[in-house]
């Protein structure tokens, strides 16, 4: 069947597949036409070198020199600067999601960047023939959001930082029997009147590393303070596209700047054709696991943007808060506000994927979720 699909797709027109497989010394190109493979192998970020190679192959092959070039690579450490590239060069080119390419079930398995390569050549040739299920495409987002998405994600970044800061700070007192010390203000003149569990003076090299340690935590925290500024500043002055759906976010109760900010960025640049794919995004979907007579639920997917799914359970708790009148938050009452703490865990994940779409909707239509309220002016 398969081989069925690819001759199907090569009879109406020559095509080239070109499948990267990269790293961080050199790029591995398998090149195929349905019925011949070829290996290169270029310097990597070497753009003319690789466009040589597709040159060379087309000639090798006997295609015509303005042939279609279908090419795919993985998502990772190289982003997604390289698409953006073969599409101007005129390259068709898909981002391969990691996570979906089938792996073989047994205990140990070759691995080389040779194999790897020619993988994902028959992948694409799969997909190309007509067998989507083959791996699951990457969105690629604009240079715009792209480059937005660094505020909210640095600012993630730096929160685990001053938070790292503020434990370290915290667990040497500790050691000498302080605790409760809000380290505010003037810092050395409170360690220097500080007394350890013994009555005794901190020790000065103690204060010292307090000392560099707060001031790590304050850099931290200036630049958190920068970041943040930089956000608002958008908001109130940009025009892109994401930067309108943030403020119409934040028009509901409950919802301020990161959860808008990071929905925009990270979730509603894209487009989608219903609720379903949005839930599915965030691998807020259920994953059923049926065989004969058995029958269970193995939990939420998780196959998506773990960013967003985190999030949006803790808005589902805000929402239940803020928005006690609207019909999500009563219905989570009726299902599962009686029930216990682990029912309530349970219904706040669907309550997430209802608000993830119903947020989806109101972005998209302005329809505003049911019942739900927008702050006074």
């Amino acid at each position: 069947m398969t081989q069925t699909l690819q001759h199907q797709a090569y009879v109406s027109e020559p095509v080239l597949y070109m499948a990267l497989e990269l790293s961080a010394g050199s790029w591995k190109l398998a090149f195929g036409d349905g019925s011949h493979q070829r290996q290169k192998t270029v310097q990597a970020g070497d753009r003319a070198g690789l466009l040589a190679a597709v040159s060379q192959v087309k000639q090798k092959f006997g295609l015509p020199g303005k042939c279609r070039v279908i090419s795919g690579y993985e998502a990772g450490r190289d982003g997604f600067w390289i698409h953006r590239w073969l599409i101007s060069e005129g390259i068709e080119n898909v981002v391969m999601d990691s996570s979906s390419i089938e792996r073989p079930r047994r205990g140990r398995v070759a691995k080389t960047d040779r194999l790897d390569a020619g993988k994902l050549l028959m992948l694409l040739i799969r997909r190309a023939g007509g067998e989507k299920r083959a791996f699951s495409v990457v969105r690629v987002p604009s240079r715009e959001v792209e480059a937005m998405r660094r505020l909210h994600r640095e600012r993630e970044r730096l929160l685990k930082e001053r938070t790292a800061h503020s434990n370290r700070m915290n667990s040497l007192l500790v050691t000498y029997g302080v605790v409760g010390l809000r380290l505010q203000g003037d810092v050395a003149a409170r360690l220097a009147a500080c007394r350890d569990g013994e009555g005794r003076p901190l020790p000065q090299a103690l204060v010292s590393e307090l000392l560099r340690e707060h001031q790590r935590w304050l850099l931290v925290q200036e630049q958190v303070k920068a970041l943040e500024s930089q956000q608002r500043d958008l908001i109130n002055q940009g025009d892109h596209r994401c930067h309108e759906q943030v403020r119409q976010l934040r028009a509901l109760k409950g919802l301020d700047v990161q959860t808008p900010w990071l929905l925009a960025h990270e979730v509603l640049w894209r487009s989608f054709r219903n609720g379903k794919e949005v839930g599915a995004m965030a691998g807020l979907v259920p994953t059923p696991h049926r065989s004969g007579e058995l029958a269970r639920e193995l939990g939420i997917s998780k196959a998506g943007n773990s960013r967003v799914r985190s999030m949006m359970i803790e808005l589902a708790w805000l929402w239940v808060r803020w928005q006690p009148d609207s019909e999500l938050t009563q219905w989570f009452e009726r299902r599962f506000g009686r029930g216990g703490q682990r029912m309530r865990r349970i219904g706040i994940v669907a309550l997430a994927r209802k608000l993830l779409i119903a947020l989806w909707r109101y972005v998209e239509t302005g329809e505003i979720p049911a019942g739900a309220r927008l702050k006074t002016a």
